[in-house]
């Protein structure tokens, strides 16, 4: 075991992890953030998707102890004061979720694309989104709220 300690939603946390634990499950397993989703363990879907050092990761290609001195933001860490984020608030005004298991990767990774491109075309949206899968939508509404917040 070793023990780490990172800053995750602008709180400094500490956890012992095993040296081949995954962030994903740190995450959810140590620290009780279960907003953070494992959908496939292969890097495939996003759904893992977090905020390293303000650029998006899957959590599921990281391992816990390469996140020892690192910040973090989860879903659980974008609402401030009860008000949502404006992506989330876009996710929720323009349809941009079904079921909801993918959202928080999506919310997430468009969270990071905003940051570097604050006025993306629906092009670049797209594909500043590909890395991530729902199986639920057509992805027409994600991608109506990412333009929405970029907007706002």
């Amino acid at each position: 075991m070793r023990r780490i300690g990172m800053t995750v939603n602008g709180s400094p946390r500490t956890a012992d992890v095993e040296p081949r634990e995954l962030l994903v499950y740190v995450l959810r397993e140590h620290l009780g953030l279960t907003g953070t989703n494992v959908g496939c363990d292969t890097s495939s879907c996003g759904a893992c998707t977090v905020l390293l050092n303000g650029e998006s990761v899957k959590s599921c290609t990281v391992l816990g102890v390469q996140a020892d001195g690192q910040e973090i933001t989860t879903i659980e860490g974008l609402a401030r004061n009860g008000e949502l984020h404006p992506v989330q608030q876009a996710f929720h005004e323009h349809h941009g979720l079904q079921c909801g298991y993918c959202t928080p990767g999506f919310v997430l990774a468009a969270v990071s694309l905003l940051n570097e491109n604050p006025s993306p075309s629906e092009a670049e949206i797209r594909e500043g989104l590909e890395g991530n899968l729902c199986r639920c939508t057509g992805y027409h509404n994600i991608v109506k709220a990412v333009q929405a917040a970029a907007s706002s």
